[in-house]
């Protein structure tokens, strides 16, 4: 059962649902303004998310960020009729390729065919929709190119475009007085690949440029919200696999032993997943 949780004043947030992916929605209360984050995967999970806020007295958003394109953070849009919308340059032009778009089984099925879609994702649109895929794709108001600031009275929200393996046009939320990092889905795998794949320079490229932001809680949006503790332990595993596949691209023994070596103990599953990622990513990188 999804929840709204209060981090601090000024930072609430819904948790997730993974069997239909709905991602974590995050508000942002300020003085004159409130900025939710991501746009939610369907009109329902949006208006339980507006109705969960309404309940705690929180005033109605009146902006709404999106971290990228993918069905599951911008589906939510069109129930956000009096709300300005923000995105960067690429996730409007993400979403205007989804506009000729049809959504009912024999779509879905020839797009996850030809490697337009994610099997997972089209069972997921199958299951948070049903037989009524009457969605309607609604582009951003307002775009941006690298940076934004948003003042909400007593508290920013500082919007950079990141990329990275998941979605090139990916984007983070700093809400800089809760120092609270969004991170969207920024770090995750590419899972339009033909193997799901990351590549190692594009992961630490993109760890570099979020250790710039002073963060005290980290937001992923399909896990939960960590500590920087937290959050740096899975960077360190992230940024120590990436520069082991660089010295062994594309072979799974030698990085997995290698790793083995610097930590003293056998990998997780988590890190087996990453490593079978990383393998992907650089096999065809020498």
């Amino acid at each position: 059962m999804q929840t709204l949780k209060q981090y601090s004043d000024r930072f609430w947030y819904m948790t997730p649902v993974a069997e239909t992916d709905r991602p974590i929605l995050g508000a942002v209360v300020g003085d004159t303004h409130t900025l939710m984050i991501d746009a939610g995967n369907s009109e329902a999970h949006t208006n339980l998310f507006l109705d969960a806020l309404t309940v705690q007295g929180i005033k109605r958003p009146t902006l709404v960020a999106l971290t990228h394109w993918h069905w599951d953070h911008v589906f939510g849009l069109s129930a956000l009729t009096d709300t300005v919308s923000i995105a960067s340059t690429a996730t409007k032009a993400g979403i205007e390729r989804l506009l000729p778009y049809t959504w009912d089984d024999e779509a879905l099925a020839e797009r996850v065919e030809d490697g337009r879609e994610i099997a997972f994702c089209a069972e997921a649109i199958q299951l948070e929709y049903g037989e009524d895929r009457s969605m309607r794709v609604v582009l951003p108001t307002v775009t941006f190119d690298d940076t934004i600031t948003l003042d909400l009275g007593g508290v920013h929200v500082l919007l950079k475009h990141v990329g990275g393996d998941h979605a090139a046009d990916a984007v983070v939320a700093y809400v800089l007085e809760e120092k609270v990092l969004f991170l969207g889905d920024a770090l995750y795998a590419n899972l339009y690949a033909p193997s799901w794949r990351m590549t190692p320079a594009q992961t630490l490229r993109l760890l570099e440029v979020l250790d710039q932001f002073e963060a005290e809680a980290y937001v992923w949006s399909h896990g939960q919200v960590v500590t920087r503790l937290e959050y740096e332990k899975d960077r360190d595993i992230l940024r120590s696999l990436a520069q082991i596949t660089i010295d062994f691209p594309g072979n799974k023994e030698k990085i997995t032993a290698q790793y083995e070596r610097l930590t003293g103990r056998s990998v997780d599953e988590e890190e087996q997943e990453l490593i079978s990622f990383f393998v992907n990513g650089s096999s065809g990188e020498a």
